[in-house]
Parts: structure tokens; C-alpha cells; sequence
């Protein structure tokens, strides 16, 4: 059996915004990006104009809307330390797939995230392979099993911090039939696809409790 350490009871670690803002980068980015606890691990897809296809690991993406059907990502800026090829294939040929991945390719799915050259694809670096289709000027991972391909219907930077917030239109999404439950909901699980928690952490989840629509007047029902 293994042991798991606990928490001592009522003993907390407290941090106010001025011990944050003093801690150096790498350890803060980290602490931050913890917080919001599991969040969806997928791979981007995207192409220049002049051709140059690109693939990161992104954890930044959300639902923004059913009618039309939106989801949205949230990209840094170019910095002295990394160029974002990601924002600017997006921004010039106004497209993107979102793309789940295994535990097994976990390992390359987050090598995705290197800061390779604008001129050597993480397709061919990492060992994925590319699939088109006809209609959406970004490539798809060959075999993933969710595969999403979006359109850009706006761009924000947000003046905060400098972050683009992108939203797009789903105009392709492809998935095997039983993975969709008879309320058309998918059944993640059953596609094997991976949770990030943090910067490096990839999870598949264990278990599950799926509940009704809440109703004030009823109790929670499991489904």
C-alpha cells in the first residue's frame, strides 16, 4: 500500500499579493498555474501562410457558447524568451484544430511545448503525424481521437497583461460514435483523453459521478 502524507490539520501557508510579486518567475508561474486545479490538456494545430505547420500543448482553452458553437483560448504575447508561432498562424490564416491525446503520448505532447525554431514543425519534432481537412487551413493530429477544428470570429488583446484572447467558431468536429452518450454528451473517458493539472502534471481520470440538470426543489440525482 502507499502511504499518502497529509495536510496537518489546521496548518495553512498564507501569501498575500506582496510575497507573490516577489517571487521569481519560475517558481511563481508555477505556483499560479496550479490554482485552477485540472484543467483540459489538448494539442494545437495551426499553419502560416507560407505553409509551416505548428503543434503545442495548450491547457487555456474554454467553452464560451453553444449557438453558435464557441470555444475560445487565451495565448501569451511574444516575448525576449519565446515567439508565440501559435498567435501568428492563428492570426494570419484565421484557423486552429484542438486535438486530445493519450497518456502514452503525454511524453511528446508536452515536448510540444519546447521552444523549437519558427522553421521546424513539433509535427515532425515530435513525432505526431498530420492530417488535413478539405476547408480548414490548419492541420489535425492523425488518430486523435477528439479532433476540433475552429474558425477565428474575434481577437482580443486584453489590457491586463497583454494576452490575446481568441475566440472561434467549431466548423468541424469528428470523434468515435460510441463515445457520444444518448444526450449527445461525450463520454471523455472513454476516449482516453487527459487532464493537465499545473505546467507538467498529466492525469487520466479514475473515476466519475455524473448528476441530472440541478432543480431547486429536488434532490441531486445520479445519472
Amino acid at each position: 500500500m502507499i502511504e499518502q502524507s497529509l495536510p496537518t490539520p489546521g496548518v495553512r501557508c498564507v501569501l498575500s499579493s506582496a510575497d507573490i510579486a516577489t517571487m521569481d518567475r519560475a517558481p511563481r508561474a508555477m505556483l499560479i498555474n496550479s490554482l485552477p486545479g485540472y484543467k483540459p490538456a489538448m494539442l494545437v494545430g495551426t499553419c502560416g501562410d507560407a505553409g509551416q505547420t505548428n503543434l503545442t500543448i495548450i491547457s487555456s482553452h474554454f467553452h464560451l457558447g453553444s449557438n453558435p458553437p464557441l470555444l475560445a483560448l487565451i495565448v501569451r504575447p511574444s516575448s525576449g524568451r519565446s515567439e508565440r508561432h501559435t498567435l501568428d498562424n492563428i492570426l494570419e490564416t484565421r484557423y486552429w484544430t484542438l486535438n486530445s491525446f493519450t497518456l502514452d503520448e503525454a511524453a511528446m505532447a508536452h515536448q510540444t511545448s519546447a521552444a523549437y525554431p519558427r522553421d521546424e514543425s513539433e509535427f515532425d519534432a515530435c513525432h505526431f503525424e498530420t492530417q488535413w481537412i478539405e476547408g480548414i487551413a490548419a492541420p489535425f493530429v492523425d488518430g486523435a481521437a477528439l479532433c476540433v477544428g475552429c474558425e477565428l470570429r474575434e481577437h482580443q488583446v486584453l489590457n491586463i497583461n497583454g494576452t490575446h484572447l481568441l475566440i472561434g467558431e467549431i466548423i468541424h468536429l469528428s470523434f468515435p460514435p460510441d463515445a457520444q452518450r444518448s444526450d449527445s454528451s461525450l463520454d471523455l473517458m472513454k476516449m482516453n483523453v487527459l487532464a493537465v493539472s499545473g505546467l507538467d502534471t498529466y492525469l487520466l481520470p479514475a473515476t466519475r459521478q455524473r448528476f441530472a440538470a440541478a432543480e431547486v426543489h429536488r434532490a441531486p440525482e445520479s445519472l
